[in-house]
């Protein structure tokens, strides 16, 4: 089995079929598929159904994705290490982080490690849950992971390095801002108030939850699942919005205010990776990291 069939099988996971995946490898789709039928073959199992246009993962199809991964992040490992070696800082680097972490500290950390590596290509992907950070970097998506949880992230088998600890913040409807000049509310302060929420799941959206459940009398106008979307929703007057603290700098510079929301709740925020086999920029990247949490 050579890399060159691993990386057009992944490709078709990755572009949601033939025609797709062709087109990102520049390559001609029959050429794409005789060669997964290769591979196929080699196996001994055939790894997607067709199912007229589409390309559906087999079984045998979803256990390949996670070694294949693994084995074109080793190979792109050798290849960083002998680049190293000729004093060439190049390369690329896979990030997968949730919204908030994905506002700070992940910001500042782009832009220190890119001052220091302005060569390395980073691509930043989506994630809104720990557990799918968790699972990205364990499968060789990616190196690097962010994520954010109400308590310290423990993983098995993957390096945790805990970065800060972000309160919970309201950022304020100018339209609706009775609040009094402090820097802080109560959740019983929000009572009479509407309220932009996240989804079922996060810390802030519970926050929310276990203020009504004591009966404080808000309401939530609008669930977003787009977290892009709260800021602008803010400034339009729609509500108020609870959010963790890395919002507050963009909040400011939209002219927003933002409130402490007491007693006090933490999002932790820490960054993961694989243990071993990590590529010269990732291991630079978890140096800044480093750097950022003392």
């Amino acid at each position: 089995m050579d890399t060159r069939k691993l990386k057009y099988f992944l490709a078709v996971v990755d572009h949601g079929g033939f025609n797709r995946a062709a087109e990102h490898l520049l390559i001609a789709q029959p050429s794409l598929s005789q060669t997964i039928a290769g591979l196929e073959k080699e196996l001994g199992v055939p790894l997607f159904h067709r199912i007229g246009r589409r390309a559906v993962l087999s079984d045998a199809g979803k256990e390949l994705v996670g070694p294949a991964r693994l084995v074109m992040r080793d190979l792109a490992a050798a290849q960083s290490v002998v680049q190293a070696l000729r004093g060439i800082r190049s390369g690329q680097l896979d990030i997968i982080t949730m919204p908030s972490p994905g506002i700070e500290p992940l910001t500042s950390m782009i832009a220190a490690f890119t001052q220091a590596y302005p060569s390395v290509r980073l691509n930043v992907g989506a994630a809104f849950t720990p557990e799918e950070v968790i699972e990205s970097v364990r499968s060789g998506s990616t190196e690097i992971g962010l994520a954010g949880s109400p308590t310290a992230i423990r993983v098995p088998g993957v390096e945790v390095l805990q970065l800060e600890r972000q309160p919970l913040i309201l950022i304020v409807n100018p339209q609706a801002d009775t609040f009094g000049a402090g820097g802080a509310v109560v959740r019983e302060d929000l009572g009479g108030h509407r309220i932009i929420a996240s989804q079922r799941g996060s810390l802030m959206r519970w926050l929310v939850d276990d203020a009504l459940a004591h009966g404080v009398e808000a309401e939530i106008v609008v669930e977003v699942a787009h977290r892009t979307s709260i800021l602008p929703l803010v400034l339009a007057g729609v509500g108020h919005a609870v959010m963790p603290s890395s919002w507050a700098p963009t909040a400011h510079k939209a002219g927003l205010r933002t409130l402490l929301i007491e007693p006090v709740s933490h999002l932790e925020v820490a960054i993961l990776s694989r243990k071993d086999d990590l590529t010269p920029a990732a291991r630079a990247f978890l140096a800044v990291a480093r750097q950022h949490a003392e």
